[in-house]
């Protein structure tokens, strides 16, 4: 779910907040099963693993809940853990595009639940590439923007591998090629700097910045769509600006 919580502040209710924790901890869940299934439950031995389980400790993931999916996908339990990754592009309003990633044991149920949100919600499915080629895979580490000076940040990565510091809304995104997010963000935890993620994700260099209006109608979509169990991450190519989301809380208030 790499990039999307910077949105989400003005989301307040309790309930909302627990469905979006249990969410959280099932998309990590299921990113540990597909590690351990393809390259075995020894952390030392299969890198891929390390990175998923650090990334779920991050966040608070219990620990039970770990071993169990390092178990279930290495095939300890008898279990089989089968899935597919799928991705569909989406429109959204005022020129949003979004790229959803699935990850699933059915890819019937989520086409069918993909189309019908995004439908329920404003949005419009779009024909494969016409969304995909405003992206690039690139490294992303994302820092509160409220906690650090960009000079900072950059005195600290700019060694590691980072290209460029962009602020969007309530966030410093520090960019890299794929290879050095990892040396990007040891080099925050070096430099006592925290960050909300890192991950390699799908990038949008040029971005569309939205006013309050569209921006109320993108997370009503974004929200929706990422809420859906067959989901693992969404990207966009949007902007929205701190003072924009100041705007919706107060709205919200």
């Amino acid at each position: 779910m790499a990039g999307h919580s910077k949105w989400h502040t003005t989301r307040h209710k309790k309930a909302a907040l627990d469905a979006k924790r249990a969410k959280m901890y099932a998309t990590h869940i299921k990113a540990i099963e597909v590690a351990a299934r393809a390259g075995g439950p020894d952390l030392d031995g299969n890198p891929a693993l390390e990175v998923a389980v650090t990334k779920a400790k991050k966040q608070s993931v219990p620990n039970d809940n770990i071993d169990r999916a390092i178990k279930r996908g290495a095939g300890l339990t008898g279990e089989v853990i089968d899935y597919a990754e799928i991705m569909y592009e989406v429109r959204g309003p005022e020129g949003s595009a979004l790229l959803v990633e699935c990850l699933t044991d059915n890819r019937n149920r989520a086409a069918s639940e993909v189309r019908a949100t995004v439908t329920r919600n404003g949005g419009s499915m779009a024909d494969p590439g016409s969304v995909a080629f405003m992206f690039e895979r690139r490294g992303v580490v994302r820092v509160p923007a409220d906690n650090h000076a960009e000079d900072d940040i950059m005195m600290a990565v700019i060694d590691a591998g980072a290209e460029e510091i962009i602020q969007s809304g309530t966030a410093f995104e520090i960019v890299s090629e794929p290879a050095d997010v990892h040396e990007v963000s040891k080099a925050l935890d070096e430099a006592g700097i925290e960050y909300e993620s890192d991950d390699v994700e799908f990038f949008a260099e040029m971005k569309v910045e939205l006013d309050a209006k569209a921006a109320q109608s993108f997370i009503q979509l974004w929200d929706a769509v990422e809420a859906l169990d067959d989901v693992q991450n969404v990207y966009a190519n949007v902007e929205i600006t701190a003072e924009v989301l100041d705007e919706l809380a107060a709205q919200d208030a």
